[in-house]
């Protein structure tokens, strides 16, 4: 006999293997077999305190069960360190929604959602929005949709504006910022007050995204102690250089990419 974990739980079993286990326990061949982190129907031998889950096809894992996979696909320290992150993104449109997929995805356990406006159709065309999200509230829909990703993880979203007056006490709670508004306006406020009152966080801005093409222009650039600009700089969008899907998805996966990297450094 020998103890293994198997479902959340500590059981003594005489199975020798991964096989023999599952076949005694999984009713349908469809079932999910994780172990050790992994989905895999590989004869493995059992050894003490292996931590197996068997889970019905097209259902929600525990808790338990989708924790063990993401702390075994991101590494055991790095998962951790995400979990315990809280990360902001101000602005929920093309940039601010895939950033927040992203993050979800990768295991951020807290994301601080903010957005005042609603999704209209000319946003399908590259923010991470349904047609049946139309008049709905961003901040909401967003939630929404990362709650279908990942419902463990904790989501306060905000409608609101974000002005000077009130940035001293938003981001009280949050590790790192992501800037991806859309007007000028609020990137320069968020970005010129910001540090004034957090100067010891990160603030992930973006510039220059437009258009189409030439996606390795887009870099990720440290411009200061704790600001960093994720883009081209250049490529604004304006009449005749819109914003499309491609290289906002880019320039979203810069700044998403660069929050891991700055949580994993800490």
């Amino acid at each position: 006999m020998m103890k293994i974990k198997f479902n959340g739980s500590m059981i003594d079993t005489h199975f020798k293997n991964t096989l023999e286990f599952f076949q005694s326990v999984s009713k349908n061949e469809n079932d999910v077999w994780i172990v050790n982190g992994f989905a895999t129907k590989e004869n493995m031998n059992l050894k003490e305190e292996d931590e197996l889950f068997c889970i019905e096809k097209n259902t929600l894992p525990p808790y338990e069960a989708l924790d063990a996979m993401m702390r075994a696909r991101h590494t055991p320290k790095l998962h951790d360190k995400l979990k315990k992150a809280s990360v902001a993104i101000c602005g929920l449109g093309g940039l601010g929604s895939h950033i927040g997929i992203n993050l979800a995805r990768s295991g951020v356990g807290r994301l601080h959602l903010i957005d005042f406006d609603v999704v209209e159709p000319s946003n399908l065309n590259r923010q991470a929005y349904m047609v049946e999200d139309l008049g709905k509230f961003k901040a909401e829909a967003l939630k929404d949709q990362i709650a279908k990703i990942n419902p463990f993880i904790e989501v306060f979203a905000q409608v609101l504006k974000i002005e000077k007056e009130n940035i001293a006490e938003l981001f009280t709670n949050d590790d790192i910022v992501c800037e991806a508004f859309d007007s000028a306006k609020y990137k320069a406020i968020l970005a010129q007050n910001f540090h004034q009152f957090y100067p010891e966080k990160a603030l992930v801005c973006a510039s220059g995204l437009a258009g189409y093409g030439d996606s390795n222009s887009i870099q990720t650039r440290k411009i200061a102690k704790n600001f960093y600009v994720c883009g081209d700089l250049q490529n604004e969008a304006k009449v005749g250089n819109g914003l499309m899907a491609p290289r906002v998805n880019i320039c979203a996966g810069h700044q998403a990419n660069l929050v891991l990297e700055l949580l994993a450094s800490e």
